[in-house]
């Protein structure tokens, strides 16, 4: 099989299921802004070395894909003909639980916030502040495609508890590295 099939060379792309739409679509930016938020989680991770925050970024790639895909698909398209799902995953409830628990247990090194973080605080905390930015790109544009196009409700909880996440672990990764944060405060102009 070719990487290239020139069914796009006119500005429109197959939807899993097979619709054909726009590449300027809501649906198709909403699932570009998420493939680039996890390959901006694969830049962050090459520059971490902590093997449990590797592999629950490893977690969120996964997860990632499976959100991408069913931002891929039209909801009329999730149940194929004989009744069963199109999607052998979905995000749940599940992924989200997870995903609290690891965020109250980095939060567990912290201290508590007085001001806002500029983002920054060592490479790899920068980066992951970027991921962060990007996940919120990418929930917005989900949020905006549910205005026209219904979404399951999971996939915005699941993009909005990353960015989240992503806030926090930019934070411990800079502890753990010795790194500085630099805060927001209005007082220290």
């Amino acid at each position: 099989m070719k990487i290239y099939t020139k069914t796009g060379d006119k500005g429109e792309t197959a939807l899993y299921g097979g619709t054909r739409v726009s590449k300027a679509s809501s649906r198709v930016e909403s699932y570009g802004n998420i493939d680039e938020l996890n390959s901006f989680i694969g830049v962050a991770k090459s520059e971490i070395s902590d093997e449990k925050v590797i592999h629950q970024l490893k977690k969120i790639q996964f997860d990632l894909f499976t959100v991408g895909s069913e931002s891929a698909t039209p909801t009329d398209k999730l149940t194929l003909a004989n009744g069963k799902s199109r999607l052998t995953l979905m995000i749940s409830e599940k992924e989200i639980e997870e995903m609290e628990n690891w965020i109250d247990e980095w939060e567990k090194h912290l201290e508590p916030l007085q001001y806002f973080i500029l983002p920054g605080g060592g490479k790899p905390a920068a980066l992951l502040h970027v991921c962060r930015t990007v996940c919120r790109r990418a929930e917005r544009s989900l949020v905006f495609m549910n205005e026209s196009e219904e979404v399951r409700p999971e996939l915005i909880k699941y993009l909005n508890r990353l960015s989240d996440y992503l806030f926090v672990l930019a934070r411990y990764v800079s502890k753990l590295n010795g790194d500085t944060e630099e805060f927001w405060n209005p007082n220290n102009r």
